[in-house]
């Protein structure tokens, strides 16, 4: 079984793209999109390709539940959730 999270583009090159994830990006390939997408747009993505368009609403909603989901992940296991360090001077 495999998770998608929604993921935000934030660029765009030709059957390329960057995506943000909850402020992670990456590159991925549009190649296997049955749909033109555009800035702005969310898709998910499996195996660095974007697999299919998914509306705001549905992305929002989705997001809203992942963050819930952690949030409570963070309550009953706060050891396994560390704060990244300070940046090097």
């Amino acid at each position: 079984m495999c998770l998608a999270i929604p993921s935000r583009i934030v660029e765009r090159s030709d059957m390329l793209a960057v995506v943000d994830v909850c402020g992670a990006r990456r590159e991925v390939n549009l190649m296997l999109l049955p749909e033109e997408v555009t800035v702005g747009d969310y898709v998910l993505v499996h195996a660095g390709f974007a697999m299919r368009k998914v509306e705001p609403d549905s992305a929002q909603e989705a997001l809203k539940f992942i963050n819930q989901l952690i949030d409570e992940q963070k309550k009953e296991f706060p050891e396994e959730f560390c704060e990244p360090p300070p940046p090097a001077p």
